[in-house]
């Protein structure tokens, strides 16, 4: 994934217009840039595995009718670089195919490279092979490949440069004389475009011709952003599964284990007796009525924040196909969204014709934070302190208001499970449930300085935690939990939530599913299984204890049905484990055979 830009002109480039192009697009991704200029000697393609802002500089544009680019967020293929070039075809892609496997034995030329985008190449250089129209290419090219696809396609030899889009993660503006072209609509604007529109057909403009492509590519990574999963069964038999005989509730499944549980004279726990029904929604004409004022006669009217995650795919559905509004779906990526996640996320915006905006953080400072604090936590495992691995993410949430002012979208839907409540993970740091909050993530100043206080007194008993992480974890939290929000609706507050329901709908999609767990919930996240397994070896259970129990409470599931559940889901998941550890550079061993020795809350 990445943001793409560009601009065909007859005149000199406007000053500055370039710059501002390609800086936005690194909101995107800024792993690894690329340029095409076109050159009174042919174009010119610079390919770096470093942002785009650095290439810039390395890099004369000069005179030139054509230059075009991008700063990519790397899913796969990490020592292939876009644009790609190849058989007189040169693409710039944003999106994910996901098929691309089943494609390249369907085509006379063989796959050279690692990156999924090199099939649109492909699929152009055949058709053009075949006699086939160069305008039909953008259509033949969404005709055959699954997932998101922005793109800009050029064919040098012909003059022509394409430019399609199967979701509209691809805008064009008028400038004077000139044309820009940008992933979104805001980078046009802040250029000063005019008739901005989103790309849907194919649109095909006149270049300079030219034989002659050349390619540079400049390379300095030194850190993999993809670990290869290289799966290790002495490695894998590392991780436990215990199954203690815990004393559970008599009507949910919570363990004596969990915290500040009780029990009365009829082991029924004081979380039973405390809940309130959650899946109970309001009449969904109340919903409508609250958008109506912000629906829009055309364009994107509503921001949906989306992780790829079943329960934001689920709420998309519904917000397409039964709130009938036209949404722009936003995806925070801070390294550990799995490709998994990323391609869900594909699937679900092409086949909803949906854009798709992404921030990337910067992957490689996230992770780095994570191993920081992980290092820390080790020297001190406490459970309350887990949630610092996953405070990174809290970034989320600041995000919504950058896509909102960027946009002039006011109002956001967010599909979260009404049932993803799981207050141990603060109870573990010695604060009680509060039975009366009726949002998933807690908030008010109160609880959260009592929080912090609690997590600062932790953190004293490891000094590793004070790292320079310690920013960005606070300024997170501040804006989950302290910063005002507004327009913000959640869709399962109108419509119910049942898991049947929302597999079954997602499996029209050909939503993918993870291979190391039976569960949907959560496969996305590439901290799941490492913090899921730390709970389950020294608690004796994972949020899947606490969710089956609000599905009981709600009368989804009966007592047995969990139980039978659970004990699958808890199972360890050694791929996922392994590959969130790689990511962050920590050996596997070194890390369980640490988790493992952690003293049980159970008898053993």
């Amino acid at each position: 994934m990445c943001g793409i830009f560009g601009i065909v002109t007859n005149l000199a480039l406007a000053p500055g217009d370039l710059p501002i192009l390609a800086h936005h697009a690194e909101q995107r991704g800024r792993d690894s840039s690329g340029l095409v200029i076109a050159r009174e000697s042919g174009y010119d393609v610079q390919r770096a595995d470093f942002e785009i802002r650095k290439l810039l500089k390395k890099t004369t544009i000069g005179k030139t009718r054509l230059v075009m680019g991008h700063s990519r967020l790397i899913t796969n293929g990490l020592s292939d670089n876009q644009p790609i070039v190849r058989d007189g075809v040169v693409v710039i892609h944003n999106g994910i195919i996901v098929n691309f496997d089943e494609i390249w034995p369907k085509l006379t030329r063989t796959r050279e490279l690692e990156v999924d985008s090199e099939v649109i190449a492909a699929i152009a250089a055949d058709h053009l092979d075949a006699g086939g129209a160069v305008e039909d290419i953008g259509k033949i090219v969404l005709e055959t490949c699954k997932g998101t696809i922005s793109c800009a396609l050029a064919v040098p030899r012909l003059g022509k440069l394409l430019l399609f889009s199967n979701n509209g993660s691809l805008y064009s503006g008028k400038k004077g004389e000139s044309l820009h072209f940008a992933s979104e609509s805001f980078a046009l604007n802040q250029v000063g475009c005019a008739n901005v529109d989103q790309i849907f057909e194919t649109v095909v403009l006149d270049i300079p011709v030219h034989e002659c492509v050349t390619v540079a590519d400049s390379k300095s990574r030194v850190k993999n952003l993809i670990p290869e999963l290289v799966l290790n069964s002495t490695e894998a038999a590392l991780l436990v599964y215990p199954e203690p005989e815990l004393r559970r509730c008599s009507k949910c499944i919570l363990p004596e284990t969990m915290p500040f549980i009780r029990f009365d004279e009829d082991g029924v726990c004081n979380y039973c007796h405390n809940y309130t029904q959650r899946n109970k929604p309001k009449p969904k004409e109340e919903l409508f009525k609250l958008v109506e004022p912000y629906r829009r006669a055309h364009g994107p009217d509503c921001i949906v924040p989306f992780s790829g995650g079943r329960d934001s795919c689920y709420g998309l559905h519904l917000i397409v196909n039964e709130l009938k509004m036209k949404p722009i779906t936003y995806t925070y990526d801070w390294g550990m969204v799995t490709d998994l996640g990323r391609r869900n996320v594909s699937r679900m915006c092409a086949e909803l014709g949906v854009e798709n905006i992404i921030v990337a953080d910067d992957i490689a400072k996230k992770r780095d934070n994570i191993a920081m604090n992980l290092k820390a936590w080790l020297k001190s495992p406490h459970l309350g302190m887990i949630s610092i691995l996953t405070a990174g993410d809290k970034h989320f949430f600041r995000h919504v208001e950058t896509i909102k002012k960027q946009t002039g979208i006011d109002i956001n839907l967010w599909g979260t499970s009404p049932l993803e409540v799981t207050h141990f993970k603060a109870g573990f740091l010695g604060i009680p449930p509060d039975f009366e909050e009726d949002k998933v993530y807690s908030s008010g100043a109160r609880k959260q300085l009592r929080y912090q206080k609690l997590r600062f007194q932790a953190m004293m008993k490891s000094p590793g935690y004070f790292n320079s992480s310690l920013w960005d974890t606070l300024s997170g939290e501040y804006y989950r939990s302290f910063l005002k929000k507004s327009d913000y609706f959640h869709i399962f507050d109108y419509w119910t939530w049942d898991e049947n329901r929302v597999n079954q709908t997602l499996a029209m999609y050909d939503w993918e599913t993870a291979p190391d767990t039976s569960t949907t919930w959560r496969i996305g996240d590439g901290t799941a299984g490492l913090y899921n397994y730390i709970y389950y070896t020294v608690a004796g259970f994972t949020e899947h204890d606490t969710f089956r129990s609000n599905q009981i409470r709600e009368g989804q599931l009966t007592r047995e049905e969990a139980l039978v559940l659970v004990k699958d889901e808890n199972q360890p998941r050694y791929p996922n484990i392994k590959w969130y550890l790689d990511a962050i550079g920590m050996d596997f061993a070194d890390v369980i055979r640490v988790v493992n020795a952690i003293p049980r809350l159970y008898a053993e």
